[in-house]
């Protein structure tokens, strides 16, 4: 079995490896099923973008219309009425 170093940040290793063992894995199958996937991909397993926003669908205007739905069903006992995408 190969062997491979590699540099990574203090900080980054330590909460890798606490997250990877919440899951119960070790930081170097963590890796392995990494470089598995990506070979199993034909590229990175995620996108690689310049993107700073998140999940649209945690987006300020939709938790607003979300928000406003609720008020509506809580006002009418639940009853389910669409909220115009223009509110």
């Amino acid at each position: 079995m190969a062997q491979v170093n590699i540099r990574v940040d203090d900080d980054l290793k330590e909460k890798g490896e606490a997250l990877f063992s919440s899951l119960g894995l070790t930081f170097s199958s963590a890796v392995n099923i990494f470089l598995s996937q990506a070979v199993r991909e034909g590229g990175l397993p995620f996108a690689v973008t310049t993107r700073t926003e998140r999940d649209p669908f945690y987006s300020k205007e939709n938790l607003e219309r979300l928000q406003k739905s609720i008020t509506q069903m809580e006002s009418t006992g639940g009853t389910v009425h669409e909220v115009p995408l223009d509110d």
